[in-house]
């Protein structure tokens, strides 16, 4: 086993190297006696799911999710759509939305600080873990799909919201709502007195 995680580590494929780590954090979880082991596995084998995991979905269900994008966008906008193509609100042109654009990146980064903060303060399960995790994934998508939903009303919102502004403006909100589901979510403990 020790062998094969090393080869697989060394290769310079991100990919092998992703799943090298996967491998090491389920043995670490399901051999380990120590908490902290564990919850420290958990952690990293809820990095892969941006690294690895959340990409090879993408590579196999591309289409799927940029028209579950478009579709929303289109749906906000009241514009009709082809695939992932959606026309401008002011009939101007239309919209292509691309890979670079889709939800589904942030989502798993919403997964990752979901897993990250009830791990590093030692959450007890509970039946709302759920709810919390998916509020914070949720309002990733939300957000991202306002901020096309702007960029769709005309060339000039385009080019508002597609600049650095935009998209700074768009990262720190998502970053926010992530983080403030999450210590929602975990708030006993992290707010615990010590």
């Amino acid at each position: 086993m020790g062998a094969a995680f090393v080869l697989l580590a060394i290769l310079p494929v991100g990919p092998a190297s992703w799943l090298a780590v996967t491998v090491l954090s389920l043995h670490v979880i399901n051999s380990s006696d120590a908490s902290s082991s564990r919850r420290g596995a958990l952690i990293l084998l809820a990095v892969t799911v941006p690294m690895l995991w959340s990409r090879l979905f993408f590579h196999f269900f591309a289409e799927l999710v940029l028209r579950i994008d478009a579709a929303l966008v289109g749906w906000i906008l009241r514009t009709p759509r082809t695939g992932d193509v959606v026309e401008f609100a002011d009939a101007s042109g239309v919209l292509v939305i691309l890979p670079g654009c889709s939800s589904l990146a942030n989502v798993s980064l919403a997964f990752l600080c979901w897993v990250t903060l009830s791990q590093l303060v030692s959450h007890k399960k509970t039946a709302y873990d759920l709810f919390w995790c998916l509020m914070a994934c949720f309002s990733v998508v939300a957000v991202n799909v306002t901020r096309i939903s702007f960029m769709g009303l005309s060339q000039w919102h385009y080019a508002m919201f597609h600049s650095w502004w935009g998209g700074a403006v768009a990262n720190t909100t998502i970053l926010g709502l992530t983080i403030g589901f999450c210590v929602l979510g975990v708030r006993r403990e992290l707010f615990r007195p010590i």
